[in-house]
Order: structure tokens, then sequence, then C-alpha cells
């Protein structure tokens, strides 16, 4: 960073430690005991499109290899969506609470489009977990802050701002949480949620 850009306020933005991604499984050990929360066997990437064929390209390459992969290990196919927003999601979803192969996934997901230059239009990944009484909470890890943060959606684009600090509490010796609260963003509608 030159001094140009610390007179102008310009920071460089976090790089995404995409093997961060691997302490999932064992924060999802520590969900489960501490408040109840299990794998929904979902998870997704989130990134802002970009106009052209090679990542068009890109795109297709990762959506294939994640169905051939899902399809030899009984899992449902990769869906591509997008939100009101524009943004795309890349969503795996797996017939069970495997989170290991779901992690493998999402990082075989933002390596390869982090290997083709794309790395700056990546902008979260999302692992799904319910309770038995159908709470429904996200862990999201944002790559430009190389944080996590939970989010527990209520009905009618509401959330349970207490359960997400009850995980907060519970998590923070598993995973990188965020500590800024004003950057746990509402994924409304994630897709995989």
């Amino acid at each position: 960073m030159g001094f140009l850009d610390t007179l102008l306020g310009r920071t460089k933005p976090v790089q995404p430690k995409l093997d961060d991604l691997f302490a999932l499984p064992s924060a999802a050990v520590t969900l489960d005991a501490g408040a109840g929360f299990k794998p929904t066997g979902s998870g997704s990437v989130c990134f802002r499109p970009v106009e052209g064929r090679s990542f068009s390209d890109v795109q297709k390459d990762v959506q294939d290899l994640l169905n051939s992969s899902s399809h030899a290990e009984g899992g449902l196919p990769v869906e591509v969506s997008k939100d009101d927003y524009g943004f795309t999601w890349l969503v795996s979803s797996r017939m069970s609470d495997e989170i290991e192969a779901l992690v493998t996934d999402l990082h075989a997901v933002n390596s390869s489009l982090v290997d083709n230059g794309f790395g700056p239009q990546l902008l979260c990944t999302l692992v799904a977990f319910r309770d038995d009484s159908g709470r429904r909470l996200a862990l999201v890890y944002l790559y430009k802050r190389g944080t996590f943060y939970p989010f527990a959606p209520l009905d009618g684009e509401r959330r349970d701002s207490a359960l997400e600090l009850q995980v907060k509490g519970a998590l923070e010796g598993d995973l990188k949480i965020e500590q800024d609260l004003a950057r746990w963003f509402p994924v409304w509608g994630a897709p995989g949620l």
C-alpha cells in the first residue's frame, strides 16, 4: 500500500483465506453441543457476476465439477440462482449432514473462482444449520474480511439477534468471528438456507 493510498483512506482488502472454511466441521460439533444446531447438508457461494465468456466458462466448469462429485456420492446437483440484488449463488445440497464433504465442495468452488482471477467477485459462503424445533441458522464467511458471522432468519425478514449473539459466543474459539456487528449483513432469501 502506497503513501497516497494511506492519505486517501484506501486500504487493501483482506485476502480470503479459503482454508478457513475447513474450520467449519469442528465449529459444527461445537454448535451442535452448545445450541443443538445440526448441518442441513446445504451450503452456497455468493459472487458478483461478471460479463464475459471466461467467467461463464469458469462458472460452468465449477458447476460440472460439483455435479459430478455430488452424483458420485449420492448428493443433489449443484444449482445456480440469482437473488433480487443481482448476485449469483451456487448452491450445493447433499443428502446427508456430511459437513466435511460440503465444505470440500464449497472450497472447490471458491478455489476455482480465485484461481481463474475472479477472487474479487466472491462475496460470501454460507453453510446452513437447523435445530430440532426447526429454527434456521447460517454461518456466513465474508471474503473481504476473512471472518465468519451467524445469521438466524425468522419469518417476515426478521432475525433472531439473541441467537446470533449466543452462537457468536459459542464459536469464538472455533472460528474467526466478525467483531463488527454492523457487518453481519442479513442474507434474506439466500438459497440453501
